[in-house]
């Protein structure tokens, strides 16, 4: 019997949340710099601060960022640890695929 696979729904969620283009450049803006408050991260986006606020909770659900509140504010910041993760993943990923394309190319040249 093998193994039982890693639980990957974690990161998952990461990569569900990172798959739409305005949650992946309010992560870029946050990345750039210190934390930032709806109101500063939805300036110059065009959209409105409850499109924002529903997008970083997204975000947050999946642990990439996380909110501290400051007076009548939340600040957002992005979790290190929720990126490390999916890194982790796709490193491993690339080592399955780098081992199986090797497989393949010693069937072939076989």
């Amino acid at each position: 019997m093998s193994p039982a696979p890693p639980d990957t729904s974690p990161v998952a969620s990461v990569f569900a949340a990172l798959g739409d283009t305005t949650r992946l450049m309010l992560l870029t803006r946050l990345i750039e710099g210190r934390a930032q408050s709806v109101v500063e991260l939805t300036r110059g986006t065009g959209l409105t601060r409850q499109g924002v606020s529903k997008h970083l909770a997204v975000l947050e659900a999946a642990g990439v960022v996380s909110s501290t509140r400051t007076g009548r504010e939340n600040r957002f910041a992005v979790r290190p640890s929720g990126l490390a993760e999916a890194g982790r993943y796709l490193e491993r990923a690339s080592r399955q695929w780098g081992n199986a394309a090797e497989r393949l190319r010693n069937l072939v040249e076989d």
